[in-house]
């Protein structure tokens, strides 16, 4: 047997005679089995355990029974799932194991009582019905929960990072929050003061009218109040949208490519055929949008993650396709208000002028990400179907956050906090071209860029693969990404990102990402300097 294949034969020796048990008592078995060899040290620190496909081939179990298997030692720490990299063990030991290992009681933790303890009952296996056959017990929809989520895996913390260019994080420390606390501690005096009720879907008018105010003036997006959809966050509007907009399996959406993960699979898992389209140094390529999309989804204004503006000239080929179609376009205007170059380009919203645009906002980058505020400036056709898909969904956001939000804007500390910050995030974007030019030199080629929180550098030089290279920068304390991490997958059907109809139409994927929200200016020659060194 070759070398790679004895970590899977020596995990399914240790849980052959486990795998015999019957009925409820398999998994309790199995987890038995596998915790006290990870607590003996037969399953050393790192290892990569087996596929859980191969394992319940190996075993003769179930695959059901094999995820459970990995998830439930994953919630006490034993081992750490890292996505498509496979499953391996644990090195941080889980407080009883460390108790068990220096005692010498290897064997001491397979005694001790467990959550597979609590109950006999085996629930990892669904029993038979429809339920299952949802998207949301599809790996692509599950999946896209974790794929740009803080929370960290279980397992050992890692060390803090030197440097991070995080993508699609605002900077948190300049932020007014005495100002803040002041104004939620007069939102939560008024509601003590009020009698206990249920809030408009739509959103809090003040609210709605404080967002109407700010586009109009910010992005010369001209709507009233009743224009305005209040929601938790801009996910939460790409999921209405697509509840309202999508007739499953018939609906053909086109999206970026690169493009915005969770904005995806809000429309994969609404049953929408996607259908990758190519992004160049110009945004959007228009010309390749397939005959007959029915929605549009792009971030012109700065698009994720390449960072490049939609041109004026593809603006209007754009509008020119919805009329003539018949299409909508979804327009995330997600961090817009941080400009460092030319007048900006109007939003496709002001252009429209027969009600094909849905203007989708957030206070993620102007405020912070778990304020989860965001709205939809709506065609008013769609409101109805809007408001409600939203009462359905959470009947409405948070009162308390709304009258906080509306008050900050009224007051004036949005538009002052945004200019303060345009000047710190000014600083951060110059000297981070400043070190790329100086340490990467011919090697690399700063995309263009004139917004926003981030910026895309493509490699020129023949170099390793950018994964690789971002893994030597992470061993090095330094993290980015690349571009690559956001490409729609191939057109392989199921894959939840694309449809086998509508194949990638190839896109340069050879660039990393930096994003300027949690590094100061004066970290950024540091940084390159390391991140040049991973390159050599």
């Amino acid at each position: 047997m070759s070398k790679s294949m004895e970590p899977e034969s020596t995990v399914v020796g240790v849980l052959a005679e486990a795998a015999r048990a019957e009925g409820g008592q398999l998994l309790k078995a199995l987890h038995r089995a596998l915790r006290a060899a990870i607590v003996g040290g037969r399953l050393v620190p790192g290892l990569k355990l087996p596929p859980t496909r191969a394992l319940a081939q190996a075993l003769g179990i179930s695959r059901n029974t094999a995820v459970a298997l990995y998830d439930l030692l994953a919630s006490e720490g034993y081992v750490v799932a890292h996505g498509k990299g496979g499953t391996t063990v644990a090195h941080a030991l889980p407080a009883a194991r460390k108790a068990a290992a220096r005692t010498g009681a290897s064997n001491a933790l397979s005694n001790a009582p467990s959550i597979a303890d609590v109950t006999a009952v085996d629930d990892s296996v669904a029993p038979k019905g429809p339920w299952t056959k949802t998207v949301w017990f599809s790996a692509p929809a599950q999946a896209a929960a974790s794929s740009r989520s803080p929370t960290p895996t279980p397992g050992p913390t890692p060390p803090p990072w030197r440097h991070d260019f995080t993508v699609g994080v605002p900077a948190i420390a300049p932020l007014p929050f005495a100002v803040m606390r002041r104004l939620a501690a007069r939102s939560l005096r008024a509601a003590e003061r009020a009698p206990a009720t249920y809030e408009s879907s739509q959103g809090l008018a003040r609210m709605r009218a404080a967002i109407a105010s700010h586009v109009s003036a910010t992005r010369a997006v001209a709507c009233v109040p009743e224009d305005v959809v209040v929601t938790q966050g801009a996910q939460q509007a790409f999921d209405l949208l697509a509840r309202v907009l999508v007739a499953p399996g018939q609906t053909t959406v086109a999206i970026e490519d690169p493009g915005y993960p969770p904005m995806r699979a809000a429309f994969s898992a609404a049953g929408a055929r996607l259908a990758p389209v190519r992004v160049d140094d110009h945004g959007l390529d228009v010309e390749r949008i397939p005959a007959g999309c029915q929605i549009v989804c792009v971030t012109p204004s700065h698009q994720f993650p390449r960072g490049v503006t939609l041109s004026a000239e593809r603006r209007r080929r754009l509008m020119a396709f919805a009329q003539d179609t018949p299409a909508v376009v979804i327009e995330d205007d997600y961090d817009s208000e941080f400009r460092f170059g030319r007048r900006p380009l109007d939003a496709l919203k002001t252009l429209d002028r027969s009600g094909r645009v849905f203007y989708v906002g957030t206070f993620s980058k102007s405020l912070y990400p778990s304020l989860r505020l965001g709205y939809i400036v709506a065609p008013r056709w769609a409101l109805p179907a809007l408001v409600a898909a939203k009462h359905v969904a959470d009947w409405n956001s948070c009162t308390l956050t709304q009258e906080m939000v509306a008050a900050f804007i009224e007051e004036g500390h949005l538009l002052r906090h945004a200019r303060r910050m345009q000047a710190i995030y000014r600083a951060r974007r110059e000297a981070l071209v400043a070190a790329v030019e100086r340490h990467l030199g011919a090697r690399a080629e700063v995309l263009p860029s004139e917004a926003g929180l981030h910026m895309a550098v493509r490699l020129n030089a023949s170099h390793d693969p950018l994964e690789t290279i971002a893994a030597r920068a992470a061993a090095d304390r330094v993290r980015v990404e690349t571009l690559a991490r956001y490409a729609a997958d191939r057109g392989v059907g199921g894959s939840g990102h694309g449809d086998a109809a509508f194949p990638r139409s190839g896109t340069d994927d050879d660039a990393l990402l930096f994003g300027y929200g949690r590094i100061d200016a004066a970290q950024m020659d540091d940084a390159l300097a390391r991140l040049a060194r991973a390159l050599a």
